[in-house]
Formats: structure tokens, C-alpha cells, sequence
């Protein structure tokens, strides 16, 4: 085993993005004066989850969901393995934080829609309620992500918030990405402001 790169600079950059926009968001949530602000977080919000989607079905290996994505038995295996203080080693994403992301991906797709049909003052305000109780969801799952990285961290001796920074991992030789994707990241910015722009104009 050795430290290998296994995050491209979308996932790094689509990861800080998203939970940037999603703070800036839940902080003026209850603000008139920073309606503006809050909206173009939302779209910030949609525009990287969109991107997120697509990346991951064209994105590099440990991007892709079939290479996190796996179902119950997995999770509560990994769980059980980490109570007994022999926690399995992902190069990638765990199956417990792959369902963690496939909920922050809808919550933040559903916060941001609803958000939207709310600044067009549209559905009135059990939409504005829904609304709220979804950015809520969005939260909690963000708090667990955050357990969790955390747990993963010290379980395995691994700083995970660095390895989002700079990409690297432990893991095998032949786990590596090929590259980081710098063009790719900059189609996902273009197109984060873009949307941002569009829901929020």
C-alpha cells in the first residue's frame, strides 16, 4: 500500500463547492436582505449536484457510482467491522459514505428545486415548509458525513479532509487514477455559475 491519487479536481472542487454553497444557503435562509445571495447558493447547489450526477457515470474510477455504490449488506458489514475495531480499508469511498453522498445528492436536488419554485413564489407556504424540512434533511446528513469522516479518519489513521484537498489516498499502486481532470473541473465551474445565474436571475 502507498499514497496514490484517487480524487480528481472535480470531486475536490464539486465536494468544497457544494458544502460552501450549501453553508452560504442555510445562513441566509431566514434573511430578506440576502434573498439574492441565498438563491445564487441554491443554484450553486443545483448546478454541482447536476454536475455530480453526470460525473458520475463518465467520471474517473473511484468517481463513478458503481465503484461505491453497493447495497444494505455491504453498509451493515462495514458498520459491524468498524464496532469491532477492524474496519475494512476502501481505497475509495466506503459503502456506508456512498449512501451518504447518494442522499446528499438528492436532498440537495430536492432543496434546491423546491428553493427555486419557493423565490418564483410559486406553491405557497406548504412549499416553503417542504422546503425547510429538506435544507433539514440535508443538514443532518451533512453532520453524519461529517461523523463519519471523522470516525474514518481515526479508525484507519488516515486524514480524509487532506486526502479531499490533495487527492491522494492510501491504496494500491494499480488503484491509481490516470489524471486529475483540470479541464473537466473547469466545464464544472462554468457550469455551476451558469446555473446559479439561470435559477437565481
Amino acid at each position: 500500500m502507498q499514497t496514490i491519487l484517487v480524487w480528481d479536481w472535480p470531486v475536490r472542487i464539486g465536494h468544497w463547492l457544494l458544502a460552501g454553497a450549501f453553508a452560504l444557503a442555510w445562513l441566509t435562509g431566514d434573511s430578506e436582505e440576502w434573498r439574492l445571495v441565498h438563491a445564487f447558493a441554491g443554484g450553486t447547489v443545483a448546478g454541482v449536484v447536476l454536475f455530480r450526477l453526470a460525473w458520475g457515470v463518465i467520471g474517473t474510477h473511484h468517481a463513478r457510482f458503481t465503484s461505491f455504490i453497493r447495497g444494505p449488506r455491504a453498509v451493515l458489514l462495514e458498520l459491524a467491522a468498524l464496532l469491532n475495531r477492524q474496519p475494512l480499508h476502501s481505497t475509495g469511498h466506503n459503502a456506508p459514505g456512498g449512501w451518504a453522498i447518494l442522499a446528499l445528492l438528492g436532498l440537495g436536488l430536492l432543496t434546491a428545486a423546491s428553493g427555486w419554485a419557493v423565490y418564483q413564489e410559486a406553491g405557497g407556504e406548504w412549499l416553503e415548509e417542504a422546503h425547510e424540512v429538506l435544507a433539514n434533511g440535508m443538514l443532518l446528513v451533512v453532520l453524519l458525513h461529517v461523523a463519519g469522516v471523522v470516525t474514518g479518519s481515526l479508525a484507519h489513521g488516515e486524514n480524509l479532509v487532506r486526502a479531499m484537498f490533495t487527492g491522494r489516498k492510501t491504496g494500491q499502486p494499480g488503484e491509481a487514477i490516470a489524471g486529475s481532470r483540470p479541464l473537466a473541473a473547469l466545464v464544472l465551474l462554468g457550469w455551476a455559475a451558469a446555473v446559479a445565474w439561470w435559477l437565481a436571475r
